[in-house]
C-alpha cells in the first residue's frame, strides 16, 4: 500500500494551488484526480484573478429583473424548467443571503482573500516560471445605454473606499483603448484585477512546481475514498493509497465525498459554456470585455478569443443545452469582428456554489484528519492560491493570515 502524509481530492487550480501550499511547507503530500489537472472546470473560466470583486454575486431584488429571469428572458442568467424542483431550495436560500445585511456581512469576511489573491498567485507564478500568462491591464465592463451605464458606475464607486481603481469611459475613449470593438456606451474599467492568457497551462506550471517540491500526482478515483484504519484512503492507478490526511477540492464533484460521510450542504451548480474564435480582419482585443447589457465575456486568450456565457441553472449532470452559447456568439459577433469557431464544440463546466457565495474551507467537524477547500462559484481561478495558503496555515499550525471562521461547513 502507497502512503502519504497529506491526500488531496481535486486537481482543479483550487486543489494544485492547495497541494503546492502544502507541500511547500515540509509536507508529503499526494495529489489525485480521475483527469488531468485543470481539465474540468477550472479549464473554462474567463481568466481574470478578480483582485476588485469585493462583493459576491447576489441574486437580485428588483422586480423587472426579476420578471425577466422568470421567463428566461435574460441572457446572462438561464434556468432548466425541469430542473427547476431539484434546485428552488437552493435558490430559496441564495435569495435570502443576498440581503443587504448578509451580503456585506459576507463581503467583509471574504475582504481579505480578496485582498491577498493576486499576490498570492504572483508568489506562485513567480516559483513556477508561469509570468508570461498574467496580464494586468484589468477588464472592461461595457454598457449599452446611459440607463444602464449609470448603476454601472454607481457599484463601481462602492469598491474606491478599499482602495481599489476605477475609470469611466464613454464610447470615444473606448474606441481609443478597444479600437476592434463596434459598439457600446460606457465603460467602466477595472484597473486591479488581472487576467491569464492560458488558465490550463497556469494549473500545469503550478503542478510542475508542486512536484519540484516533492508532491506526486497521480490518478484515481474520488468515490473510493474512505476513512481507514490511521487516516484516510483512495484507489490509484498505482494501486491504494493511505494518507494520515486528508482534503477534498472536488468543486461540483464534491458531493461524491461529503454525501456519503453524513455532510448535509447546501452545494449547487452555475453552469458555464465557452467557445474559441480567430479574430478576423486583423482585429486585436487588448483587455477581458463583459458585455454587462447582454450577458456574455470576450477575452483575449492564446488559443483566440474566448467567448463565456451567462450562468445556466441546472443539475449539474443535465446534457448540455448550447442556446446560450449561440445567442452570445450572434450578439459578440457584432460587438467584436469574429471568424470561425476554433473549438469542435462548446465547452460546458460546473461552478460548485454555496448560497452565500462563500467557500467552505477547515476542517471536518466530525472527521478528524479531514479538510474541505470547495464550492469558490465563480472565482475557483481567484481564490485558488489564497485560500490554499489559509488552508495550508491551519493544517500546519501557522497563524492563519485571515480568520476561517466564516469559512466554515458548521455555517449550514
Amino acid at each position: 500500500m502507497l502512503k502519504a502524509d497529506v491526500l488531496v481530492l481535486g486537481a482543479g487550480i483550487v486543489g494544485v494551488a492547495t497541494a503546492l501550499q502544502i507541500a511547500s511547507r515540509g509536507r508529503e503530500v499526494v495529489l489525485i484526480d480521475r483527469r488531468g489537472p485543470g481539465e474540468e472546470t477550472s479549464f473554462g473560466n474567463a481568466g481574470l484573478i478578480e483582485r476588485a470583486s469585493i462583493f459576491p454575486y447576489l441574486f437580485p431584488r428588483d422586480v423587472s429583473a426579476l420578471a425577466r429571469y422568470a421567463v428566461n428572458g435574460a441572457n446572462e442568467a438561464h434556468y432548466r424548467l425541469a430542473d427547476l424542483p431539484a434546485f428552488a431550495p437552493w435558490l430559496a436560500r441564495y435569495w435570502w443571503e443576498s440581503s443587504p445585511e448578509r451580503a456585506k456581512a459576507h463581503a467583509l469576511a471574504a475582504l481579505p482573500l480578496i485582498e491577498n489573491c493576486l499576490a498570492e498567485h504572483e508568489k506562485l507564478m513567480a516559483a513556477a516560471g508561469a509570468q508570461h500568462l498574467l496580464s494586468k491591464s484589468g477588464w472592461l465592463k461595457l454598457f449599452r445605454s446611459e440607463e444602464t451605464f449609470e448603476p454601472g458606475r454607481e457599484a463601481a464607486r462602492k469598491i474606491e473606499p478599499f482602495g481599489l481603481k476605477t475609470a469611466f469611459y464613454n464610447a470615444q475613449q473606448l474606441r481609443e483603448i478597444e479600437p476592434s470593438l463596434q459598439g457600446g456606451f460606457g465603460v467602466v474599467h477595472y484597473l486591479d484585477p488581472a487576467s491569464i492568457s492560458d488558465p490550463l497551462a497556469l494549473t500545469k506550471a503550478y503542478v510542475n512546481l508542486f512536484e519540484q517540491r516533492g508532491g506526486v500526482f497521480l490518478h484515481g478515483e474520488a468515490k473510493t475514498f474512505r476513512p481507514a484504519s490511521g487516516g484516510y484512503g483512495v484507489e490509484t492507478e498505482k494501486g491504494p493509497l493511505l494518507a494520515r490526511e486528508a482534503v477534498v477540492c472536488l468543486g461540483p464533484w464534491a458531493d461524491a465525498v461529503t454525501g456519503p460521510l453524513g455532510y448535509k450542504i447546501p452545494l449547487a451548480v452555475k453552469r458555464g459554456y465557452h467557445m474559441h474564435y480567430a479574430p478576423a480582419r486583423n482585429a486585436v482585443l487588448n483587455h477581458p470585455v463583459l458585455d454587462a447589457d447582454n450577458g456574455f465575456l470576450l477575452a483575449p486568450m492564446a488559443r483566440g478569443i474566448r467567448m463565456t456565457t451567462g450562468a445556466e441553472f441546472a443539475r449539474r449532470d443535465t446534457p448540455p443545452d448550447y442556446g446560450q452559447i449561440e445567442t452570445s456568439e450572434a450578439l459578440a459577433r457584432k460587438l467584436f469582428p469574429l471568424a470561425g469557431r476554433l473549438d469542435t464544440k462548446p465547452w460546458m463546466g460546473c461552478r460548485p456554489c454555496l448560497p452565500d457565495m462563500l467557500p467552505i474551507l477547515g476542517p471536518a467537524p466530525r472527521h478528524k484528519g479531514l479538510w474541505f477547500n470547495f464550492g469558490h462559484q465563480h472565482h475557483g481561478l481567484t481564490l485558488a492560491a489564497v485560500c490554499g495558503r489559509l488552508l495550508a496555515e491551519m493544517m500546519t499550525g501557522e497563524k492563519p493570515f485571515a480568520d476561517p471562521t466564516p469559512f466554515r461547513v458548521e455555517r449550514f
